[in-house]
């Protein structure tokens, strides 16, 4: 195989349809456009998506449903059961990351009281289950609200 013979693969290219070179090509006069009518126009045939052929579409046939609340808090979610993985002492969102139960530090934090605390931990998290807030208190730590 030299330069000069190199050829692409078989099928992997067309030839180009060739429009408007009269009736013996099969694609002659109209063009394969049919008569007359905005789909025969250069431009033409530019329906929006969802266009059903002038019926109802289906998304609007569907009732709406679902409310979004712009005041929800979204929380990361830790149990006390995960907290065993922390070493006793100040937990913060920082030590939470790296001990990987959280993804980002900067987002609130809540802790949930799923489990029991065995430690003496001082948590600092942006909300607190009243069950977890008293397990912890219980185990001798501390429950810090912070922003």
């Amino acid at each position: 195989m030299d330069l000069h013979n190199l050829k692409p693969a078989a099928g992997s290219k067309k030839t180009r349809k060739r429009v408007g070179r009269g009736p013996g090509s099969g694609l002659g006069k109209t063009s394969g456009r049919g008569h007359k009518g905005q789909g025969s126009r250069s431009g033409g045939g530019n329906r929006p998506a969802g266009f059903e052929g002038g019926q109802m579409p289906l998304y609007r046939q569907l009732p709406k449903f679902g409310f979004f609340n712009k005041f929800k808090k979204e929380y990361q979610i830790v149990n006390l059961v995960d907290l065993a993985r922390v070493e006793a002492g100040e937990v913060s969102p920082e030590t939470l990351q790296e001990a990987g139960l959280i993804r980002n530090a900067s987002q609130p934090v809540k802790i949930l009281g799923n489990g029991n605390v065995e430690k003496a931990y001082s948590v600092k998290a942006a909300a607190f289950s009243k069950s977890a807030a008293a397990k912890i208190e219980a185990a001798g730590g501390k429950a810090e609200v912070v922003k």
